[in-house]
Parts: C-alpha cells; structure tokens; sequence
C-alpha cells in the first residue's frame, strides 16, 4: 500500500511538472482558439459549432473550450486556464485583447468605396463570362478539380479558382462554402501588403533604398543604430539579418507577436541583430508586421493610413469582401490577418498577371513584377520579394515562371504568366496531406 502511493504521489508530481512546464503554452492556445473562433464567425459568418468542429479542431487547439460568446466577442480558455478574449469591430475585424485594452475606446474605421459598374468578373462583381475556349480539355480540368476536392478528410480543400485570360473556367466550393464567403488567407496576406509598398513607388512616395531605421524613430538607442543600414528592399527580401523564430510549435517570436503582443510592429525591432555576420533569408512573419509599421509611418493620421490598402488597392479592383484585420494599437497584421472570397483572392493575382493593370488604369510599375520574381540570395530560388517562387523547380511540374502568394493550412494563389492562369485553392490542409504539384500539373494538363 505504501508503495502504491509512493507511485501515485509520484505520477501527481510528474502531472503538475507537466502542466507547470506547459502552463505558458496555455496562453497561445487559447489566444488562437479564441481569436480563430471570432474573426471566422464574425467575417465568414460561420457558426460557432461549425468552427469548433473543424478549423480548431487541430492538435493542442482542440484543448480549448469557449466560454462566452456572442456577436462582438470571444471568451475561451484551457482546462479553466488562461482565459483570452477577443472582440469584434466594425470595418477592422477582430483583435484578441488583453486586460489593459480600452473596450469602450472609439476606433477609427477605414473608409470603403463599392465599385458598381455593372461589369461581371473580374472587373466588376456582376457574375461572371460564360466563355468556351477551344484550348481547354473541359473533361480533364472538371477531372482534376474533382481530384483535389475529394478525399476531404486528407486533403481538406475547401475552395478552388482557376481562372484562364481573365475568365472562371471552373470553380468549386465545399458544402458551407460560396463564392460569398471570406476566407482567412493568413501568410497570403504579406504578399499583400508588400503590394502597398509596390503602388508606394510607383507613386514616387518611396524606393526601395528606403532606410527605415535611419529615417523613422524606431528604436530607444542613441547614436550610431548599426541597423541604419538596412534597406525597404531587405525587409521585402526577409534579409535584413534582424533574428526571427518562426516556430509555431513552442512560445517563439511568432507565438507571442500574435497571441500576446499590443503592438506589432514591434516586435522585430527588439530582435538580436549582428551588424558584422553576413545577412540570410530568414523567413519572418515579424518583419511584415515591421513592415506594416513602416507603411503606418508614411501617412500623417491614423486614418490615412486605414484608408490606403482599401483606396489605392483593394476596393479600386473591387475586392470588396476583403477585411484587413488590425491588433490592439490599430496596426494592420500584415503577417496574417487577411480575409477575402475566393474570387477577390483571384482578383489580387490577376493585377499581378496583368502587371498592375487594372481595367487601363496603372496601380504599380509593369517592373514590379521583376523585382518581387526575383529570387532572393539564400532562399534557393523559393523566395522573392514577399512572394515563393518556382524558378528552382519547386513544383517540378509546373512553369518556372510561377510564382505564389502562400498562406498557412494550405492557402494559395497562384500566378502562371507563361499559361496566362491564375489558380486559388483555400483549405485546411498543406504537404503531404495537399500535393501542391499533384495539384497544379492536373490541372495544367487541361491546357493545350
């Protein structure tokens, strides 16, 4: 008998060592749980249950119980533990809070201009071409989007696109999904934002030798900052050298920007940083959201700032679903909180096909698209300017040419000049369960 509780008292301690060594992870846990919950029920419309039971049912998120909800916030928590909350805001979507934030302050919202020219896709929102191309095998594209939309429980595609010259050759939606539904694009969303730096230049608003820590007040350090040095054109590359883990497994810089940080696009300031070692690709979600900071410090109020994307981007191609989220100090998350139908994420890949020619009006130099296609040193060839690449065969199946806006659980949208395609597939499920290449040479073999 002694001996048994010896045992029992044992396995108590390792139970509460445990839990004490995991007790931190509790908050990132429920912090995602609850904001996931929110911002797709509030922007998708989706219902509570409907998200539970699917985008948060993932491993270590699924230890998460809601314990409030309502149409303007989110209350969860693990165990009892670490509750998080996030409220709902008109016009700038949801925020997972802390216990400091003002619930009762006056947020500025971005204004929005509805395009209404009558037009169908893509440059207006009135349906879409009935268009029969002779140069489309019409049996193997409705094999192949039948291939990546079955076997749901592996592949979780929710959504797919493919548009040829401008038209929607075909189309597909899960039950619960339409055309209408926003869909969170997560790291889609950098390629976005790096697109606002894109109209900047073309505005001759600023190049790409911009300096932002010789120009902007950004950091408490007199004197010389060694990181004075490091141009727009790094931060867009992910090779300033500023150190970023990217580890959405433990409380790593990542974790905590999004699920603890108030302000951030501080949180890459503070990072380490070698003026003397050689600078690599390091990808980083906490230079886009540095880069969203240096975008808010290009417009002198807070709301000029708000209305840019929405004025010079995403309402002027009628990407009207579109919802750019903003953290606790009205920042937009550049990093990930991006939210837009299927359709409207197309529409952001046909101003790139086009090369910022949207409808004869000039949104960003024809050049851009060579910049941002161009591989960065150090990421072997997958990375340019906020954009993946294919240029070192990636997809081995597809064009060099291709190049990807990519996001989280399998989002994407991809660009194919040289077929003049445009592909969007949204789900909840990346490599291996998602066969990328499978996925684009299927529907490539469609194309004569």
């Amino acid at each position: 008998m002694k001996q048994f509780k010896h045992i029992l008292l044992l396995f108590v301690a390792l139970i509460f060592l445990a839990a004490l060594y995991n007790y931190p992870k509790l908050n990132i846990i429920s912090g995602f749980a609850s904001k996931n919950l929110a911002s797709t029920s509030y922007i998708s419309k989706r219902s509570f249950d409907d998200i539970s039971k699917n985008d948060n049912n993932i491993p270590l998120i699924r230890w998460a119980k809601t314990e409030h909800t309502s149409n303007n916030n989110v209350i969860t928590s693990v165990f009892g533990f670490m509750k998080r909350e996030t409220i709902c805001r008109p016009g700038l979507g949801c925020v997972l809070i802390n216990e400091e934030y003002d619930k009762s302050q006056v947020n500025q919202v971005p204004k929005r201009t509805l395009l209404k020219n009558g037009l169908p896709f893509p440059y207006g929102n009135n349906g879409k071409k009935d268009t029969v191309f002779n140069t489309i095998d019409y049996a193997k594209l409705n094999a192949a989007i039948e291939n990546i939309t079955s076997n749901y429980e592996l592949q979780k595609t929710r959504t797919a696109i493919v548009v040829y010259k401008g038209h929607i050759v075909a189309e597909y939606y899960m039950d619960g999904f339409s055309e209408n539904t926003p869909i969170l694009g997560w790291s889609m969303t950098k390629s976005l934002l790096a697109t606002l730096f894109g109209i900047l230049e073309y505005q001759g608003k600023i190049s790409m030798n911009y300096r932002p820590f010789n120009e902007l007040d950004l950091s408490e350090k007199k004197g010389n900052d060694p990181r004075a040095a490091i141009t727009l054109d790094e931060f867009l590359r992910m090779s300033s050298g500023l150190a970023w883990n990217e580890d959405y497994t433990s409380i790593s810089d990542v974790t905590k920007m999004l699920f603890l940080e108030a302000d951030m696009t501080k949180s890459q300031i503070n990072t380490a940083f070698d003026a003397n070692a050689p600078k690599v690709w390091n990808y980083s979600s906490g230079t886009t959201n540095f880069l969203s900071g240096v975008l808010r410090a290009q417009f002198s109020t807070h709301n000029e700032y708000l209305d840019f994307p929405y004025l010079e981007l995403i309402d002027k191609i009628g990407m009207h679903s579109m919802v750019l989220e903003t953290d606790m100090a009205g920042n937009f998350v550049g990093s990930s909180y991006g939210w837009a139908t299927t359709r409207d994420w197309a529409k952001f890949g046909l101003l790139h096909l086009y090369k910022g020619n949207w409808n004869g009006e000039q949104l960003f130099n024809p050049q851009w698209i060579d910049y941002i296609t161009r591989p960065t040193p150090g990421s072997d060839g997958k990375y340019g300017a906020h954009w993946w690449l294919n240029s070192s065969g990636k997809y081995p199946d597809a064009p060099r040419d291709l190049y990807s806006a990519n996001g989280f659980q399998g989002q994407y949208v991809y660009i194919i000049p040289s077929k003049e395609l445009v592909i969007v597939r949204t789900g909840l499920a990346e490599a291996p369960d998602f066969d990328e290449n499978n996925f684009l040479k299927q529907i490539l073999k469609a194309f004569k």
